[in-house]
């Protein structure tokens, strides 16, 4: 039992959301680090952690998190950011580095990724080193691990890789698809991270991880085909396929967005090779050994199957997503708001009916107008926005902060409340909300509303252009709520 205090920054993320419970398990006394922290409020370790809100663009927020903290989890990265976010990212490395320096905290641990020591790296891979030169120039000791792809039930890497091979016998890549990868499973990652805070540490420095094998891109699809029970996929290379227009296919068959396909697509440009072992030094592999790409696989696998996904790649919002909450309801503080409200009785209890509102979404689908949902999800990709693809972490549960589909869950309190924020690419801010309120005999009332704060004559052409359609899809999706709780 370590006693440490650690503050992790990225705590709504994929890999910050799965370190967090096992520090504690491990017991050091954490703090986190969330620009929202409604996200964490119904985590199942939200009450063992301090959660304060901050952002790494807020330096004040940075020292006030940083006070009385001995280690600092850095565990943030843009990587579906526009092209300044190479400045951005320098700054938040600049204003953390300095937080820590001036509290004394006594060491950093970064999350980086892994690139060859020459050469040209896309501007993701190359904003990943210059942070973790940053913040070994600090003065704060500094141990930055440097990972390639990540094998985990929910990582990007893997999603990319899952819906590549599952909806494409035939698929064309670009030259990258040959180059040489070093995966690492997320739970090795976890074991470099969860030990780095202790780790010995005699000066700042910078180290490599990964797994047992070393794969070309193409061989890593080819083998999770294998595990996964498909028949053999034909990968052809197409030398002009550039990143754009690779990452815009991927856009179009994975739930990735093309901005994020084309970062991840840009950071296999080239070789991400362990250079050499100097991790064991510090620290050894875990007892068992290092997992094999094969069992990564299979482990994700399984964990989707059972519905076990921890956090996913979309526990982060998109860059340029709606992310501020509902405005305080009924006063709309003067801002035009337009509304389409609903209501209706059930025969069913409120638990069985707020069981279905909880499940929409998804493989489950809204409820109505099925059409009408496809066609906008495929104008949201088309504009680069979302769509429809992302899907759902669990098919019956959601917790604040799930991405599900284009919208987002802005609050959930269990069996009365359930409010989504759009995510979508509209010309305004969109939310919908249901509340389901007991009656006498078993009966309940359900109360559905969609809620939209129109930007300019875009945003009122937008609504006015869609009330013909209110009655199909709202009252459909009310009446169908009731109707399969009855069911």
């Amino acid at each position: 039992m370590s006693g440490k205090r650690v503050l992790v920054t990225g705590a709504t993320g994929y890999i910050g959301g799965r370190l967090a419970p096992r520090l504690l398990e491990a017991g050091y006394r954490v703090r986190v680090l969330a620009r929202s922290p409604d996200k964490l409020r119904d985590v199942p370790w939200a009450d063992d952690v301090e959660i304060v809100r901050g952002d790494l663009d807020d330096a004040e927020s940075l020292r006030a998190a940083c006070r009385d903290i001995d280690v600092v989890y850095y565990l943030v990265h843009s990587m579906g950011g526009r092209d300044e976010f190479v400045d951005a990212e320098k700054r938040a490395a600049q204003n953390v580095a300095d937080a820590a320096r001036d509290h004394g905290v006594s060491r950093i641990v970064y999350l980086g990724g892994l690139h060859p020591e020459s050469g040209d790296l896309s501007p993701h891979l190359y904003s990943r080193a210059q942070v973790g030169r940053i913040l070994t120039d600090s003065g704060v000791p500094t141990l930055v691990l440097q990972a390639g792809v990540v094998i985990g039930s929910g990582s990007a890497s893997f999603e990319m890789i899952r819906h590549l091979s599952n909806r494409l016998p035939v698929m064309t890549t670009p030259r990258w698809v040959n180059n040489r990868i070093q995966p690492i499973a997320v739970r090795d990652v976890l074991h470099y991270l969860l030990a780095a805070a202790d780790a010995p540490l005699p000066r700042s420095g910078t180290y490599d991880i990964g797994g047992p094998d070393v794969l070309r891109y193409g061989e890593m699809m080819q083998q999770y085909s294998e595990v996964a029970g498909l028949t053999k996929r034909r990968i052809l290379v197409l030398p002009v396929l550039t990143p754009k227009l690779a990452g815009l296919w991927i856009g179009l068959v994975t739930p990735i967005p093309p901005p994020l396909g084309r970062a991840l697509l840009e950071s296999l440009s080239t070789d991400a090779v362990m250079r050499n072992h100097d991790v064991d030094s510090i620290i050894p592999p875990p007892e068992s050994g290092l997992t094999g790409y094969r069992d990564a696989v299979r482990l994700a696998l399984g964990r989707i199957e059972r519905g076990e996904v921890e956090t996913t790649w979309t526990n982060a919002s998109p860059v340029g997503a709606p992310a501020d909450p509902l405005p305080s309801d009924p006063d709309w503080a003067g801002e035009v708001v337009f509304t389409d409200e609903r209501s209706l009785e059930s025969d069913s209890s409120q638990e069985k009916v707020f069981a279905v509102v909880e499940s929409i979404g998804g493989e489950n689908g809204w409820y109505s107008f099925p059409l009408a949902w496809t066609i906008r999800g495929w104008l949201d990709r088309f504009v680069g926005g979302v769509g429809l693809h992302r899907g759902r972490r669990d098919p019956k549960t959601l917790h604040t902060g799930d991405a599900l589909d284009f919208w987002r869950v802005e609050r959930i309190e269990r069996p009365t409340l359930l409010r989504l924020r759009a995510e979508m690419r509209a010309p305004g801010g969109a939310w919908l909300e249901w509340r389901v309120e007991p009656l006498e005999s078993g009966r309940s009332r359900v109360h559905q509303r969609a809620i939209f704060f129109p930007r300019g004559v875009a945003g009122r052409l937008y609504w006015y252009a869609l009330v013909p359609f209110h009655g199909i899809i709202f009252r459909g999706m009310l009446e169908n709520i009731a109707g399969t709780a009855g069911r």
